[in-house]
């Protein structure tokens, strides 16, 4: 299971859609085509069903749209954290381009080397942030740097403790019809599963604008992710109960902290349904 816990710890969580500008250069559609037949028509390409017409597609014909972040520092025995999320500002265009979402994100790491933690993210998230990240022509030297033998941040090594699989931990390698899906590990665990959306809506509500609803889903998601390595920690021995509850309240502390600001307010809704899987008609 989980060995080590580092020293400067994010968990972390991306948010994705189909691209219309490869869909455009794949599959040769011209300018005049919207964006909205060009993704049916990647969808259809895809393999859509009248049962399943959104189907999942390649990573590489999607764009990046947010990543959310918990942030675990420990100086001098002290745990600190910390929720991050980009773009800052979805309404700003510089910010919500792809390219800003992905270079922030991947110079942060780069100069940071923290333990790096997700969800499926060895087949999916850090997938993604490599291969959008050549598609926009992006250079991410520290990111991609070996480090000296047992120094933090090989993010390419299979066995490193520097980025950690949670899934992968689950269910193992190629876990197939054993894989939990993050909601069924999270709401059996008492922790907020996919309670307001699912992932298969974020296309939906990009082209429809809702580009906030998405940073709110993919903050969620990331907190969910962030509580289920508590709990895996400490089944792991790493943490002990009185650490473990200590840890989670000091998230919830958190949470009540960043809902009193009119940014943040929205995670009063993760709080509401942290408690409620967390009351007595659920234990």
């Amino acid at each position: 299971m989980i060995r080590t816990i580092g020293q400067k710890l994010w968990v972390y969580d991306l948010e994705w859609a189909p691209d219309p500008r490869a869909g455009r250069r794949v599959y040769g559609l011209g300018d005049d085509v919207a964006d909205l037949d060009v993704i049916g028509e990647m969808w259809r390409r895809g393999g859509a069903t009248e049962e399943n017409p959104t189907p999942f597609l390649k990573m590489i014909l999607c764009r990046v749209l947010s990543i959310a972040v918990v942030q675990r520092t420990v100086r001098e025995g002290t745990v600190n954290l910390n929720l991050l999320w980009l773009p800052r500002d979805e309404k700003d265009p510089a910010q919500a381009a792809e390219a800003s979402i992905l270079g922030t994100f991947l110079d942060a790491i780069g100069k940071h080397k923290p333990q790096l933690v997700g969800y499926n993210s060895s087949g999916s998230d850090l997938r993604i942030l490599i291969q959008r990240g050549v598609v926009n022509g992006l250079r991410a030297h520290e990111f991609c740097a070996k480090p000296n033998h047992g120094s933090p941040g090989d993010y390419f090594h299979r066995y490193s403790d520097s980025h950690i699989d949670l899934l992968e931990l689950l269910a193992g390698w190629g876990g197939g019809g054993r894989s939990p899906s993050l909601h069924e590990i999270t709401v059996l665990s008492g922790i907020p599963g996919k309670f307001e959306s699912e992932g298969e809506q974020v296309a939906h509500l990009w082209l429809s604008g809702r580009h906030r609803q998405i940073v709110e889903y993919n903050c969620f998601d990331a907190l969910s992710t962030y509580l289920l390595w508590l709990r895996m920690a400490h089944f792991s021995g790493l943490l002990t109960p009185e650490q473990y509850e200590e840890e989670q309240g000091q998230l919830k502390d958190l949470l009540f902290e960043l809902a009193e600001r009119p940014e943040t307010a929205f995670l009063e809704r993760y709080l509401d349904e942290w408690e409620r899987l967390q009351g007595p008609e659920n234990r």
